[in-house]
């Protein structure tokens, strides 16, 4: 018995899977490129305004760069939040990532689960969340609109395959 794999059980096995990731436009490349111009404008007109004998703004272009950095640091730690979600015959799980890493795990009865969709006629899909008896669990809040209809039209129909 010890070379034999373990005996999973069918209703276990996942139906559907999802990776759901904050959309981020810069890259690292892009990110350095960006801090790199802004620091070298700076710079330049630190250098300006300190040769006309202006040295009282100099502190404000030294804050305008932390202030980018801290905005450019902030962005790409947020991007780091993700959801996985998972929708076998007897379970949805529904796992949450923070950006610092701590994870909150919400699990469903897929026959009493349904997923609410809030519309805008203009934007599309603005929310969406897991409801099960009066419990509801916001899902994909940092998605654009077009990955938030993409995904629950996806989610709907591996909900409907579980149903049947």
């Amino acid at each position: 018995m010890h070379g034999e794999p373990p005996v999973i059980n069918p209703n276990e096995q996942p139906v559907f899977e999802a990776e759901l990731h904050a959309h981020r436009s810069l890259g690292a490349k892009g990110t350095r490129v960006l801090v790199t111009l802004a620091i070298l404008l700076s710079l330049g007109h630190t250098t300006l305004f300190l040769a006309i004998g202006a040295w009282p703004v100099l502190p404000f272009f030294g804050l305008d760069i932390l202030l980018l950095l801290g905005a450019v640091w902030m962005s790409h730690r947020a991007g780091r939040a993700r959801e996985e979600v998972r929708i076998s015959r007897i379970d949805i799980s529904l796992r949450k990532f923070s950006p610092g890493g701590a994870m909150v795990e919400h699990r469903f009865n897929p026959f009493s689960t349904r997923l609410d969709v809030a519309r805008d006629s203009e934007i599309g899909i603005t929310a969406m969340h897991l409801a099960e008896r009066g419990r509801m669990v916001p899902i994909g809040a940092f998605l654009n609109p077009e990955d938030r209809e993409s995904f629950a039209t996806a989610f709907s129909r591996a909900l409907a395959e579980v149903r049947h």
